[in-house]
């Protein structure tokens, strides 16, 4: 049996958060975004904060956030796990550099998380790269 005789287009949208546009059906959009100089890097309060509301922006629920600092001087790692996926960040300072990943599913905007992203940490080189996860038809 094929995938889009197994399951009608109510399950994905209602049972297990697939995104339907524009005819087509996937688990969601993956956003790996790469900043250079920007702020916060050191900064792991701030971005547990603006984790939560990159993920608030788009809609997302938010199940937990997570961070952790390396130490003076280094980078932050953190994860907002969300109903519909997570937004994770990896930071390295001392290169000025930090990297994003937005996945989303379901009724959600992550366009919204990028933009609030951008706008906050303010990078002056940006590098975004999109994509579709999960495409059935």
């Amino acid at each position: 049996m094929d995938l889009d005789s197994k399951y009608s287009k109510n399950k994905y949208t209602s049972l297990d958060h697939f995104v339907e546009e524009n005819g087509k059906i996937y688990a969601g959009h993956h956003y790996l975004i790469d900043m250079w100089n920007c702020l916060y890097l050191e900064d792991e309060i701030k971005i547990k904060d603006l984790l939560m509301r990159a993920a608030k922006s788009a809609g997302a629920s938010v199940l937990q956030v997570k961070t952790h600092h390396f130490g003076e001087g280094q980078g932050v790692s953190g994860v907002a796990i969300l109903a519909e996926s997570h937004i994770s960040i990896h930071t390295w300072p001392e290169r000025s550099f930090a990297a994003f990943d937005i996945f989303m599913c379901g009724n959600t905007n992550p366009e919204l998380s990028l933009d609030f992203l951008t706008k906050t940490f303010k990078p002056k080189k940006i590098d975004i790269k999109k994509l579709k996860r999960g495409i059935i038809s």
